[in-house]
């Protein structure tokens, strides 16, 4: 496992990141909706325009269980491990790390002999996370100088077969052993609902955001806590090496589920965005900047997409009453550069894309919509309409390609699109100036029962690694 050189994915910049050759492949969790007698699956897809698989899957990585309801995974080390404090050069961005969001168990993938067929190598069970950190369902993962940090939404008794509840939090694994070392909070403060985690290593600050605890969350959401305002709401603010609880933000009771975390990458930069999924006055979508004030940070709305007016009988049992599709902002992703912001309209359909040049003022430049809860919007390679919409956004080191998938989580699958949602990949292309591009070679429609959510690029991408030099 180890080198003597640093891993030649590992960049000491963003810049130098976006130099890096284009990705081949990309690994997406495919969730199967036969969650009693079939596994979950990480799919491996050709992304190289120049191969005669373009656009496939070339291999299927089953999971050894059934049931795992695969989330947000990735990497064990990524160009963190070249921070002056803490370096690791001798790390490999050879693993990756799958978590399942309803069965707390995470697999530890190795992709290094054959990138095309990797192999699970070992399993954390449910009961050991419970042991050693006292959580469960892990959420989110990203590589840190010292090791790999996961949030999770429940406490450890939630791996007793009922959803649980709270509070979640983050807790830290090894990039070598892949033991889970404990929990990460030495003084958690106010904070009790968990969802994404990141931080500014420049800052030394670490952010998180809220969803729900599993009871909130697993079967659904939830309308009578929804109405009540009892989703997330407020974004933490952390003293990252000395783990305690530094600060909260509360948007206000109306802004529901404050979800993604997409910090600036150059270092030297104190900003970043986060997605509110929904505002119970108007069911409209926000983006929040958070930013330094002074000796504190602050946050601001700078963007504000509105519900769309539609037919009630085109809209699903939990919308028909307010005569309108929310955006449904459930993903957003910020290029290595730190200049475009892309932001996934699950309920419309629409893949936004904004000039965020000055964080306060973004300007939108481009738009591509497909599928939607009523538009149903078109491919031009795919056969009839599409349900689902743009969800898990992903964008190349370089900020050329954009590519996504169409599926949230089962449960709320099934409110928002009851007739189930036929899963499917695409590839847009971004120009320099703005513009959005549907890629017409690119269409991938998973198989029956299976439905695509995150996806990650090989050697990294643009919301996989955090830079210690600009």
């Amino acid at each position: 496992m180890a080198t003597w050189i640093p891993d030649p994915s590992f960049y000491p910049s963003p810049r130098m990141a976006m130099q890096a050759p284009p990705e081949r492949l990309a690994y997406v969790a495919m969730l199967n909706t036969d969650t009693i007698s079939r596994p979950d699956a990480l799919g491996v897809v050709d992304v190289d325009p120049g191969s005669s698989g373009y656009g496939r899957i070339i291999s299927r990585l089953d999971m050894p269980n059934a049931g795992d309801e695969l989330h947000h995974f990735g990497w064990n080390a990524c160009s963190s491990a070249l921070c002056p404090y803490a370096p690791h050069p001798h790390v490999e961005r050879r693993y990756l790390i799958v978590p399942g969001l309803r069965s707390s168990r995470i697999h530890i993938v190795d992709t290094k002999a054959d990138p095309a067929h990797p192999k699970i190598v070992k399993v954390i069970e449910p009961e050991q996370l419970a042991a050693r950190a006292n959580y469960s369902r892990p959420h989110t993962l990203h590589c840190g100088p010292e090791g790999i940090y996961v949030s999770a939404l429940g406490n450890g008794g939630g791996n007793g077969g009922g959803p649980g509840g709270g509070p979640g939090g983050v807790f830290l694994i090894d990039h070598e052993t892949f033991d889970v070392l404990g929990q990460w909070e030495i003084d958690r403060g106010p904070q009790f609902l968990s969802y994404d985690v990141w931080w500014h290593l420049g800052q030394d600050t670490m952010i998180t955001s809220e969803w729900g605890t599993p009871d909130m969350i697993e079967d659904g959401l939830n309308p009578e806590l929804l109405l009540g305002a009892k989703y997330g709401r407020r974004v933490h603010f952390w003293d990252l090496h000395r783990r305690r609880h530094r600060q909260t933000i509360d948007l206000g009771p109306e802004y529901q589920l404050a979800l993604e975390l997409r910090p600036a990458h150059d270092p030297t930069k104190a900003h970043g965005f986060m997605n509110a999924v929904v505002n119970l006055k108007d069911l409209s979508s926000s983006i929040w900047l958070w930013h330094r004030d002074g000796g504190q940070w602050a946050m601001r709305k700078v963007i504000d997409i509105p519900a769309e007016p539609a037919d009630p009988d085109q809209l699903p049992p939990i919308l028909k009453g307010f005569k309108a599709v929310p955006p449904l902002v459930t993903d957003i992703d910020l290029s290595l550069d730190d200049r475009w912001l892309y932001v996934s309209c699950w309920g419309t359909g629409e893949m936004q894309r904004y000039d965020v040049s000055d964080p306060f003022r973004p300007k939108l430049t481009g738009s591509v919509r497909l599928g939607g809860i009523v538009g149903r919007s078109r491919h031009p390679s795919a056969e009839g309409d599409l349900n689902g919409g743009p969800q898990m956004v992903e964008v190349s080191r370089d900020g050329k390609r954009v590519y996504f998938t169409n599926s949230l989580y089962r449960s709320w699958d099934e409110q928002f699109y009851p007739e189930g949602i036929k899963s499917w990949m695409v590839k847009l292309d971004a120009s320099p100036e703005g513009g959005l591009s549907i890629d017409e070679r690119f269409f991938l429609r998973f198989d029956d029962g299976f439905r695509g959510h995150q996806i990650r690029l090989e050697g990294g991408d643009a919301s996989s690694d955090s830079y210690c030099y600009p």
